[in-house]
């Protein structure tokens, strides 16, 4: 892998057990802490939220990220994504799609209950993604169409 964190995994996976506990999850009683490290350094958390109506819910993964781009961070590295599965769970498709907007970056599965990892490249959860690249060639190649 080309992408390294320049801090240290174990640091950001605890960042991730920690906000675990700040979920929301009174209906999956499945709570999840995402830890995800900006180029420059800085590790911004987030916690699932669930809603009543369900499709109102947001995973720690796109918790995570929406408060970093909120603080003004667009280029990441590395995500630690905690659970208390006895096996590390993978991110939801919605939050594969989400994550990659951001380009390829080192994806840490954490279980948090074994203390289980998985490391793997956002690009193996998620080949053949439609990125922002793609809407770039489909308008190169409309306008060349034309």
């Amino acid at each position: 892998m080309d992408q390294k964190c320049t801090v240290g995994d174990s640091e950001l996976i605890k960042a991730s057990v920690d906000v675990m506990k700040n979920s929301y999850s009174p209906y999956s009683k499945f709570p999840v802490g995402a830890a995800l490290l900006t180029n420059c350094g800085r590790i911004i958390t987030g916690a699932n939220v669930e809603n009543a109506s369900y499709g109102g819910t947001i995973c720690a993964e796109r918790s995570a990220f929406v408060s970093a781009v909120s603080q003004g961070y667009k280029d990441f590295t590395c995500i630690a994504i905690s659970t208390n599965l006895a096996s590390p769970a993978s991110p939801c498709g919605m939050c594969r799609q989400f994550m990659v907007e951001f380009g390829n970056i080192k994806v840490i599965l954490h279980s948090a209950s074994t203390n289980s990892i998985e490391t793997v490249e956002l690009r193996d959860l998620l080949p053949k993604a439609f990125t922002p690249k793609s809407l770039t060639t489909y308008n190169e190649e409309s306008k060349n169409s034309n």
